[in-house]
This record gives structure tokens, sequence and C-alpha cells, in this order.
């Protein structure tokens, strides 16, 4: 390569090796330090007694095993090992065992060592009866306490097996009963509990004592010895902790989740800039204290956005193409450069660089954060020169630089195409979800009704119900091909439709953004209570934050099948929805507080919330499965958000919020309660205080006076309060219209009248009117078609005994603004 090609490869390389702030891979050893296990003494009063006293503590209850031929194959192993041992050196035999090497490779068969140790010195092979006692005489001197091996060696060795069950026989039976206990009221793979219950046993074996001895740092201690044994999914798996803390083995102040204790809090300011890979220390430093400054304003997404496009877009940026750079005093050169680099985006890694042509979207957002960042620093030097006059430099960033207003444009019309391609989509989306999450349900229901090995048909397709190894009742439900033999886990793809179905259903009715659909609770469902007709009006009251207002969404039929569903499905059996710990992905961190969030699965023995990621994901893998393509025939693509942008197409979503008396059920501890109320305070308090004054009595009037008039006739309007009708009272054509399955012979009538009118226009020739009643006439079909899924829903809702909304939802509202009145 020529030195002017490597001079041109190097910024290149440079920027694409710093690509946003990553994440820093975590290490259980990192957190060691904040909980620290159990340190192993160097004795304890077992391991110090002498060979005969350790034979007569072995041969004594519980030890011996039933049965006279295994019990002699133990003793026999037992005088073999210990005979093994007392030939190495140390003072206990916990010494002896570290200093026989037994432990120096996990892999290797440690039996050969005692095996050898016996035959004397002769060249003849071990007895068969000798290997097989070896292992059952070491797992009973581990069980005694005799000897405490490491972990590491505990989960490397394929030999003794049985830990889990010798200790639970022996050591702690009523320990290892509770876990055993709590792992069968919410089953998992077989082989994941087997896991466990191994893991568990192997802290015991190693730490001494019993289950309920067993600490987080133990926990912890054990995952790390596990990630340098193996690479696979289990041995990162924390389903032992999990089992552990919700038997209550663990101490108070443990995390619930080893996700929990593994989380490492928002990043300092100071490694986020940390992260940009700034060589210029002062404006390393002036930055961190910029962002400082600006910090309290702004939530932690939009600060750690902030430190990426002033630390590694601006500044590294500057470093990497003009080295030694340490004033913000920028040529007029060096700033041309740099607003012409920042149009494109780098390569990728691996790429050639020469290849980047990619374009930055949100340059000119880029090019508004630097000139602020200027403009702070001149604003702040006048009143604290001392901190911030030395760093006064022209701008290089101009108002004619910034083409917002063509941005916007381009943005909305990029946004704008993106819908309209999207839009037509819809009906085929849902129909295949609808579809999927009902013939999922039926064939995992024929399966159930299905003896394992035998053949049973569901939807017109032959399957065979797979039989399950030992005869052990399975947690999944599979079944085959019978021609290709093919498995299929039906337990999971129904769960994977039925939350497909509730997420596409919730945001395509709502309108609302995923992380609103992921902070709905129980607690958000309300009912309020027409005093005039006495008509019950479930709302859905959507938390307000940062970038959107608080406000109360009415739900409607087909939300509400949706919503009754979810919550049956995620109840427990007190008829509470549990509650859960909320991650805030944009904040970074963990609610103090556990609420009753509606869309969460089970993962083990704890319920987690969906992660947005998740939402992602059954849109990608429906739309793959439905088939649907775009105009160019490639498969289409959709993101949560789409819907929101959809469905404000359609019609206008208003963002009003009222003050209203809340009345909880009781099945909610009062902590729980007070929690949500918490969290609304302070997300209220991120909004303009003039969205929360008091009511008048004139709009709580208008307020109930919305609601009567949402009565039409095909059945009822679903336009948010405070919006007006965005289609002239053309009720047919308007998708906010829920239509009332006890009006479809109504509905009929004006089909058939339609009909009529359609053919008189065309014999008058008037095609214009015969077009508009066409539409017409369409649109009524497909409100025809949503009154029969509303009446089917209804009418599988009873038969699957779904609580009605009523007893689903979880506050109401009282007519009256004033809390006196109630």
């Amino acid at each position: 390569m020529t030195a002017a090609g490597e001079v041109a490869a190097q910024p290149a390389a440079a920027t694409g090796t710093a690509r946003g702030p990553g994440r820093r891979k975590i290490d259980d050893r990192e957190l060691l330090g904040r909980f620290p296990p159990r340190a192993v003494p160097a004795a304890w009063p077992v391991t110090l007694m002498g060979r005969d006293q350790v034979w007569g503590h072995l041969i004594a209850a519980p030890f011996p095993k039933a049965g006279s031929a295994p019990e002699r194959a133990r003793r026999r192993g037992m005088a073999i090992v210990l005979g093994w041992l007392a030939g190495q050196p140390g003072g206990t035999w916990q010494d002896r065992w570290l200093a026989a090497g037994a432990e120096a490779d996990p892999a290797a068969d440690w039996r050969l060592l005692p095996l050898g140790w016996n035959l004397h010195g002769s060249e003849g092979k071990p007895r068969q009866r000798d290997q097989h006692a070896v292992a059952p005489g070491l797992l009973s001197l581990i069980a005694a306490d005799v000897l405490r091996p490491g972990l590491a060696w505990l989960l490397g060795t394929q030999t003794p097996k049985f830990l889990a069950a010798e200790l639970a026989r022996v050591r702690d039976p009523a320990g290892f009963a509770a876990v055993s206990a709590r792992a069968r009221a919410a089953p998992v793979n077989l082989a994941a509990t087997g896991v466990a219950l191994h893991r568990i046993a192997a802290i015991v074996a190693a730490k001494g004592g019993s289950v309920a001895g067993i600490c987080t740092g133990d926990c912890l201690e054990l995952l790390t010895a596990a990630a340098g044994t193996s690479s696979s999914w289990q041995a990162r798996s924390p389903y032992f902790y999990q089992l552990l803390h919700a038997s209550g083995m663990l101490e108070a102040s443990a995390p619930p989740t080893i996700r929990m204790a593994r989380w490492q809090g928002q990043p300092a300011i100071e490694e986020l800039i940390g992260k940009c890979g700034i060589q210029c220390r002062p404006v390393r430093d002036l930055l961190v204290a910029y962002l400082a400054e600006r910090q309290p304003a702004l939530d932690f997404s939009t600060l750690r956005r902030l430190a990426d496009d002033l630390g590694r877009l601006f500044w590294r940026d500057l470093e990497v193409h003009h080295p030694g750079i340490g004033s913000l005093h920028l040529s007029a050169e060096a700033a041309t450069a740099w607003k012409q680099r920042i149009k494109v985006k780098p390569a990728r890694a691996g790429e050639h660089p020469g290849s980047a042509t990619e374009p930055r979207i949100n340059a000119d957002q880029l090019l508004v954060t630097v000139r602020t960042f200027y403009a702070d620093i001149a604003q702040w030097a006048a009143d604290d020169p001392g901190r911030w006059a030395r760093w006064v430099a022209p701008n290089p960033v101009k108002d004619t630089a910034i083409a917002l207003r063509k941005t916007k444009a381009q943005r909305k019309s990029r946004m704008d195409q993106r819908t309209r391609e999207r839009l037509p989509a819809m009906p085929a989306l849902l129909a295949h979800v609808r579809a999927q999450r009902t013939a999922t349900a039926d064939r995992l229901a024929a399966a159930a009704a299905t003896t394992p090995g035998e053949l049973f048909t569901s939807g017109g397709v032959t399957l065979r119900r797979t039989v399950t190894s030992a005869g052990r009742q399975p947690v999944h439900i599979w079944a085959e091909d019978p021609a290709s033999a093919a498995r299929t886990d039906l337990t999971a793809a129904e769960d994977n439709a039925f939350w497909t179905w509730a997420c596409t259903e919730t945001l395509n009715e709502t309108g609302i953004r995923v992380e609103e659909l992921g902070e709905i609770s129980h607690h958000s469902l309300i009912r309020y209570r027409d005093d005039a007709t006495g008509e019950v009006i479930p709302l859905l009251h959507i938390a307000p934050s940062k970038t959107d207002q608080e406000r109360l969404v009415v739900i409607s039929p087909v939300l509400t099948g949706v919503l009754s569903a979810v919550i049956s499905r995620v109840r427990d059996a007190t008829g509470a929805v549990p509650c859960v710990h909320r991650y805030d992905r944009h904040e970074r961190k963990f609610d103090d507080a556990t609420v009753p969030l509606l869309f969460q699965r089970r993962f083990g023995v704890e319920n987690r919330p969906i992660p947005y990621s998740a939402v992602r994901l059954f849109l990608e893998k429906a739309l793959a499965a439905a088939g649907i393509t775009d105009v160019t025939g490639q498969p289409l693509t959709m993101q949560p958000h789409d819907f929101r942008r959809i469905f404000i197409t359609e019609a206008i979503s208003g963002h009003k919020d009222i003050n209203v008396t809340m009345n909880y059920n009781t099945i909610y501890p009062q902590q729980a309660i007070n929690a949500h109320r918490e969290f609304i305070a302070r997300r209220r308090a991120l909004r303009p205080a003039d969205e929360y004054r008091p009511v008048t009595d004139a709009e709580w009037d208008e307020f109930r006076g919305h609601f009567a008039r949402r009565k039409v006739a095909p059945g009822d309007c679903g336009r948010a309060y405070g919006t007006p009708c965005a289609h002239e009272n053309a009720c047919l054509r308007c998708p906010l219209l829920r239509p009332d399955p006890a009006e479809k012979h109504r509905l009929a009538e004006i089909i058939l009248n339609l009909a009529v009118r359609i053919e008189e226009a065309q014999d008058r020739g008037q095609l214009g009117e015969a077009e508009g009643r066409k539409a017409d006439l369409a649109a009524a079909k497909d409100k025809l078609a949503q009154m029969d899924y509303i009446a089917a829903s209804r009418r599988a809702t009873a038969d699957l005994g779904m609580p009605t909304f009523a007893q689903a939802a979880s506050q109401a509202i009282t007519a009256s603004p004033n809390p006196d009145d109630a």
C-alpha cells in the first residue's frame, strides 16, 4: 500500500473501531468484591478426624446405602480412597486431597490415581469392581464433609455422579426438598433442572454447611468457575440462583436475579467520554465538565447520545485526522473537512475504507449539537470566566450550515413513504397473527389430549405426539411430522403466537409506543361509569414521559379481549398479576419497586417483562411467516413505531388527561400500589406544570358529554377525548368506529341499500357517485367482518373461562372530579 493509501485508510479504520459507546462485557469476577463468597477454612472437625474415626463416622447412619451390594461397593471404595489419601502429605484429609493432585485437571479421570495406588506397584489392571467402587467411595467422603473439592473440579469432573441426590439424602434433606419443590411448582426443561440441582450441591460440597447457608457470592463464584469449564449456554444459566432465591435460601439482601446482581448502574460521564478514546486530556476534561453541567436537565439516553456525538463523532474524529490538536479553535479547512466527513458513515469492520457510502441521516442534528456546545461555552464564560473563558472559540458551525427545515421535510417524506408502504399490509398481518394464535392453541390442545406416540389431526395437519424419555412428565409438549420426523415444540409455538398476537393487536388498537407497551400494568386499567347512562367505559392509562403527555385511551372491544386474555394468562394462583422488576433501557436502571406489568413471561421460576427487542422479533417472524413483501418483492420489515405512525395516519390521536379518583382492588399489597403512584408522580414531574391544573366544572361536563356522544348507529366512536371528528361523521369509512355486533342487522341493511344506490348511479351515468358509494360499500363490508371477529372473540373468551373486563380492570374512575363527592 502506498503512503497516501495508508494515510487515507488510517482515519476510516480508526473511526470504524470506535463506533459508539459499546457495552462493556460483564465478568462475574468483578462482582465478587461487592458480593464476597464464603471462604473455605483450613480445617473443620470432620476433616481433622483420624482414619478410624472417619471410617466409624461413615458406616453410621445416615450414610449406609440400602441394599447389601451397593453398601459393599461403597465401603470398598471408601477403603481404597482413604488408603490412597493416607499416603499423601498433610495434616488434614483436605490437605491430603489437595496434595494428591486430583484437581489438577478436572477433565482427567481422577480414579486412575487411587486405583494405581491400590495395585501396590504391580503391572496388572485394576479389578472392575474396584473401578466401580472408588467413585461411590469418594462421594461418601464428600457428602460427609470429610473433603471439600473445589468448584471448578466439581463442575468439570465426570465422576462421582448423583452428587445432588447423595447430599439430599445424607446432608440436607429439608433444603434440597424445598428447592426441588420450587422447581416442580414451575417446571422447566428437565436437563436444566438437573444442572441447577447439581450446581447447588456443588456449592454445598465445596463450601460446607447446608443449602440455606449459600450466599450470593457463592453463586457468582460458581458462575465464574462454570464459565471457565464450558462455553455452553448451560454454563451461563442462572437457573440455580432463581431456585435458591425463590425458595428463600439466600440472604435477605440478595438481588432477586443474577441480572440485577450484574447490573453496573449508569456509567459515569467519565466512562462515557472515556469510551471515545480521546487523546487530549484537557479537551477530555472539558467535555466531562460540559456534560456534568447539562446532566440535570437530560435523561440518561440523551446524555449518552450527547457524549457520543461530542466525544467520538466530533473531537475524536478531529484527533484522528489532525494529530496533536488541542484547541477548540478550528481552522476553516479542518471545520469544512469534518462537516463533509460526518455526512457519510464510516466503513464497517472488515470492509474496505473506501466502501463507506451510506449517508448519515442525522448529520444536521450533529451540527446543531456542536453549535450548541460552542454557544454554551461562550455563554457560561460570561458567568464563570475562570472556568470556561479559555475555551471560548469561534463557532465552526454557522446558522447557514444547518438546513434543519430541509432535513425535517426529508425525514417526514421518508416516514410518510414508509407508512404508505406498510399501511396496505396491516390487514394481512393482523389476519395472520390471529390465525396463528388460534391454530397453535388448537394444535396444543389436541396434542395434550393425545397419548404420546399416537397420531392426532389439527387444522388439517396430522402429527404424532413425541414420546418423552424414561416416561417422565414433559414440561413442553412436542410433536413430529410422521413423514419427515421433524419435531416442533408446540408449547413454545403457542406461547410465541399468543404474545405476537397480543403485542400486535395492542399496538394496532392504541398506537402507543413500544416503551409504553412495556409500562402497561394492571394499575393502568381504569373503569369510568357514566352516571347518566350507567355505561362502563374501559380506559387505558398511559403514563407520562419526557417526550409525551399523560393520556387516557378508550379501550376498544378488540383490545378488551386482548387485555383480558393477557391478564388471564399471567395471573397467579391468588388472582393477582405477578409483580416484576421493570428495567428502563433508556435510563439503564431497574426500578426499586416491583409492579404488576401485563406484558411479562415466565423464565424458570421468575417472571420477567417482555423486552422491546422481543416485540421486534415477534413482528419480524410474523411478517416472514405471513410472506408479506414490499413493492420490490423483498420481505417487508416493520418496527413497533410503524403502528403508531399508521394509527395517527388513520385517525387523530388525542393526548388529553383528566384528574380522576382511583379505587384500587385489594389483591395487591399497599407497597405495590404506592410504588405505582410514585412512578406516575415522577413521570408527571417531567411534564409542564400547566398540564395538571385543576379541572373546571365546564371541562368535567365536556368530558362526560364526550362519552355520551360516542354512540352512533353502527356502534361506538373510539376517538380520543378532546379530538374532533376527522372524517366529518362519515362513520363507515372511519377506522375509529368500533362496530357493535348487536347492530349487524342494521349494517346489513346499509350494505343492501348501498348496492342499490351504486346500481342506480351507474344506470344514470353518475360514475363519480358510484365510485363514492363503492368506497362506502367496501368500508361497510370491512366493518361487518370486524363485527364477526368481535363476536367470535367474545365466544372464544367465554369458552376459555376468561374474566369479563370488569373483573380484569384494577382501577375505577368516579364520575365526579371532586374526591369529596365520590
